[in-house]
């Protein structure tokens, strides 16, 4: 396989429609879910020459943690769904290829399973770069559920925490409606929610949205965690300042891959205004939509610090496993050292928004 999107097609013909349907889809019509790709291709790259290296370095540091490549893994839920290992592959892949891997709080399997792994393929000798392991987390309306969660996290080693902000409620997901699919099959749980305070052996919490979500419980959580703090789900880019002002660490500029509020803008349009709302004073990452490593080299000339890619991981796991899902970093990590040098830089930091155009025909 040649490109993301053919590990798409036959991860479908291995994976339970039910299932396929709840990684494709999104909220309503899926307008989001189309923009988010769409937006990448109202883009046109418009290189330079003669400015060129015989190597590329790609390698980002963010937070203390140097990843290999400015791909990271975005929290996506449920692994084991589409492959036996679950999110024990997936970590293997991410430490292999050197990069980042946001582990997502309704993972099935434990964070500290999950950073074991990957710590046992680093040792292996084959990862290139510093893996880390990030923890996202669905602020819980009990706080020491919180808390407990956020101890969860720390003790397995989780660099830093992901706050998904954009999930006051669930967003609408009718393909999921029309096929009844509500619950895990049995013998698969949220493990992170599994006797979560300790004196609840083998209970399993069920994760609860949040509708009084506001400012003063990430002030709240800044006082329980000495992790840096990153928010996912941010778009306006006065919410952006906002959450400076509020002390957060990092923006991870993401719809939710058009799974939570149909018709919001692709993350690529609000980019450009996003990264100016905040002006350096924090790194900005991006989601939603990145299939190809122009997206991604597209994406850091506009100002982000990193990408993440969700479904693409999924896709990889269940054509292949482990091997799968490194096949898809691998991928996208050969396609960006192409893309970055046929753009005529040196690396990454000479990717700047000059090298970016709306595409012909398009209103950008």
């Amino acid at each position: 396989m040649l490109t993301v999107r053919e590990f798409e097609a036959v991860a479908a013909l291995h994976m339970d429609p039910v299932h396929y349907d709840y990684v494709a889809g999104g909220a309503r019509d899926e307008v989001t879910v189309r923009a988010n790709e769409d937006g990448f291709a109202r883009l046109s790259l418009l290189p330079r020459v003669l400015r060129g290296s015989a190597q590329r370095d790609l390698s980002v540091t963010l937070f203390g943690a140097r990843a290999s490549m400015p791909v990271l893994m975005s929290p996506t839920a449920f692994h084991r769904l589409v492959c036996a290992e679950g999110e024990i592959a997936t970590a293997r892949a991410a430490a292999r290829a050197g990069t980042i891997m946001i582990a997502s709080m309704a993972s099935t399997v434990a964070v500290g399973e999950v950073a074991a792994a990957a710590r046992a393929a680093a040792l292996d000798g084959d990862s290139d770069g510093d893996p880390a392991l990030w923890f996202q987390l669905y602020l819980q309306p009990d706080l020491d559920d919180t808390i407990a969660l956020i101890a969860r996290a720390t003790a397995a080693g989780c660099r830093a925490l992901v706050v998904t902000v954009d999930s006051p409620v669930l967003g609408a997901n009718e393909r999921n409606q029309r096929n009844r699919f509500h619950d895990l099959p049995p013998g698969m749980a949220c493990e992170n929610l599994r006797n979560l305070r300790g004196d609840e052996p083998g209970n399993v919490r069920q994760i609860a949205m949040s509708p009084e979500l506001s400012w003063e419980h990430i002030d709240w959580l800044r006082e329980h965690t000495a992790l840096p703090i990153l928010l996912k789900g941010v778009l306006h880019p006065l919410d952006a300042r906002i959450a400076v002002d509020h002390g957060v660490d990092g923006l991870l500029l993401s719809n939710h891959g058009g799974r939570q509020l149909d018709t919001v803008p692709a993350t690529i349009d609000l980019l450009p205004e996003f990264v100016a709302a905040v002006d350096g004073s924090v790194p900005v990452l991006l989601d939603g939509g990145v299939r190809r490593g122009t997206d991604v080299v597209k994406a850091l000339a506009l100002g982000a610090a990193a990408v993440g890619v969700g479904r693409p991981i999924i896709w990889g796991l269940a054509a292949a496993g482990e091997q799968g899902a490194t096949r898809v970093l691998e991928l996208l990590r050969e396609e960006v050292d192409h893309t970055v040098a046929l753009c005529g830089a040196r690396g990454l930091a000479d990717l700047t928004p000059d090298l970016v155009r709306p595409a012909a025909g398009s209103r950008r």
